[in-house]
């Protein structure tokens, strides 16, 4: 029997079946990802975890005394992964719900119009009812072409406005560090770093943001996971001496698509609020990342500040399996 061990770590076959098939959001699909927030939000969940031949699942069982319990993604708030992972996982999810016959199932990071839909009427729609549970739009951004071919599919007015507010920017002092945590130490070092700028942004000033309990653990465990791979890209913006602004996610592949970076949070500041830094750090990220040679830039869920950095958008669709009633 597995233990947790053998899954929390870069190389496991959690991961690896990650990269087998294409994920609308690959990297909330990870590890870093689903455990963490196991660990800081629903810990006391029992966790249903099962690979085979490279392919697995995973779900939380809830309640698990109840007469009709849930199985739900380990990550149930947001729902942007998907618990099957690679290409027997349909035939692993029959196989676990012969031991919880009366469960109903919620399948997350989903796509409608997937291949794998009509897999799953053919295993269960005798036995199951297959609603539709709701949809999120992912927006994400290519890469190709590096950072001049980014900015060649932007707006005349989004590239003019970006590239004045950097002009701004760099001619005020700022600076922009560029941090790769690779041990447990640097992870709590830039993790400090981040909530006390967090501390000061009008988040962490109307007691909303990432420095409150479960979200402080939640990004803390995502941060120290990354640093096993160096997975995680966190950047600063300084003046002066001081950090004003940050910005950080993870990279993860390679997917069909090649290497993808999700970013997870930025800030910065309440007294620099009408500059323009968050533009400016996407910005110097964006540089980053085309350094780097990544091919794609997730940003999460569609908000409307998104529009002007992205230019697609995948689907994220919840699945609830639900038994069907007894007629008799």
């Amino acid at each position: 029997m597995a233990s947790l061990l053998d899954f929390d770590h870069p190389d496991s076959v959690w991961n690896r079946a990650v990269d087998i098939m294409t994920h609308g959001d690959p990297f909330c699909c990870r590890t870093e990802w689903q455990l963490s927030f196991h660990e800081a939000f629903t810990p006391n969940r029992d966790l249903c975890i099962a690979a085979h031949e490279g392919s697995l699942i995973s779900f939380v069982l809830h309640p698990k005394t109840s007469a009709r319990p849930w199985l739900k993604p380990v990550e149930s708030n947001w729902q942007f992964g998907c618990p099957l992972l690679g290409p027997n996982s349909v035939q692993m999810l029959a196989k676990l719900l012969e031991s919880h016959a009366k469960a109903s199932v919620i399948l997350s990071g989903m796509d409608t119009e997937s291949p794998i839909v009509p897999i799953l009427i053919k295993a269960f729609g005798a036995r199951y009812d297959l609603l539709h549970n709701g949809r999120t739009m992912a927006c994400r951004a290519s890469l190709d072409g590096g950072l001049d071919g980014y900015l060649s599919r932007r707006s005349a007015k989004t590239r003019r406005g970006v590239r004045n507010a950097a002009r701004k920017i760099h001619g005020r002092g700022v600076t922009f560090e560029r941090h790769q945590p690779t041990t447990q130490a640097e992870a709590s070092a830039v993790y400090a770093r981040i909530v006390a700028v967090e501390d000061r942004s009008w988040k962490g000033l109307g007691n909303c943001g990432m420095t409150k309990p479960p979200s402080l653990q939640f990004y803390s465990a995502m941060l120290r996971r990354m640093a096993v791979s160096g997975c995680g890209r966190v950047m600063f913006a300084c003046h002066d001496g001081n950090d004003i602004g940050f910005i950080f996610g993870g990279l993860c592949g390679p997917e069909p698509q090649g290497n993808v970076y999700r970013g997870q949070q930025f800030s910065f500041t309440e007294d620099w609020r009408t500059a323009s830094l968050g533009n400016v750090l996407q910005l110097e990220q964006l540089r980053w990342l085309c350094d780097e040679g990544v091919s794609r830039y997730d940003m999460g869920p569609a908000m409307d500040y998104k529009h002007h950095w992205t230019e697609s958008q995948a689907r994220l669709d919840s699945i609830v399996l639900r038994p069907k009633q007894s007629t008799k």
